[in-house]
């Protein structure tokens, strides 16, 4: 025979938890139909956005730094010279300032510009490509930074390839140079940021003329 006295111990403790419990979800609910629970749910939402955009962020630089495998016979291939921006810098709070053809001259880049006869300075958006051409008029350097990018330029000592290329990273500012007859490319590989280009030309170009090649790689 069943002990009465016990069912209604085994009840009443069991009973106070599941009442809490109902009692929480009810309050939950009477707050959200409540005017003022609309803001306070879009500001949650905000939040997680914000945490949920910081992370890809920091995803996106981590990676595009663990990726970045390069050396100086890399670099001396595609005629080019990296500088972390922080060095450039490091001596002037305002950030960094350069003379491009004075280092690529006093760096040994090779075939540069001797001057600045012609200047252009712009960005390149995500996916983006500036160049993919070759001019026989002129020697020109670059300044590159800003975001992952790719410079190509044509060196016939490579084999099966015939160019060089190297991958500037989002926190470094390189100087590049092609040598007149040679082809050049740059192409913004940062999923989210731009990069930014200077170039320098010993002489004027004119486009319409037949002194440049355009599109000259089929793969960018």
């Amino acid at each position: 025979m069943a002990n009465p006295r016990r069912n209604s111990y085994s009840n009443s403790t069991e009973n106070p938890f599941q009442l809490q419990n109902h009692s929480r979800i009810s309050s939950i609910k009477h707050f959200l139909k409540k005017p003022h629970a609309f803001p306070f749910l879009l500001s949650i939402f905000l939040f997680l956005a914000w945490v949920s955009l910081r992370l890809q962020h920091s995803s996106s630089r981590l990676s595009s730094s663990n990726s970045l495998h390069w050396s100086k016979e890399e670099d001396e291939k595609a005629n080019l010279i990296r500088f972390k921006s922080g060095f450039l810098s490091s001596n002037d709070k305002r950030g960094w300032l350069l003379d491009p053809v004075s280092i690529a001259l006093e760096s040994g880049i090779k075939g540069g510009a001797v001057s600045c006869a012609s200047i252009h300075v712009g960005e390149i958006r995500p996916g983006g490509v500036r160049g993919n051409h070759r001019h026989h008029t002129c020697n020109e350097t670059f300044v590159i930074w800003g975001a992952k990018t790719l410079f190509r330029v044509e060196n016939n000592q490579i084999v099966d390839k015939g160019y060089a290329e190297v991958i500037v990273g989002a926190d470094e500012v390189a100087v590049a140079a092609s040598p007149s007859g040679t082809a050049h490319a740059l192409v913004n590989m940062d999923p989210t940021h731009t990069a930014y280009l200077l170039g320098c030309q010993d002489s004027t170009i004119n486009y319409n003329s037949s002194t440049t090649d355009f599109s000259v790689w089929k793969d960018l």
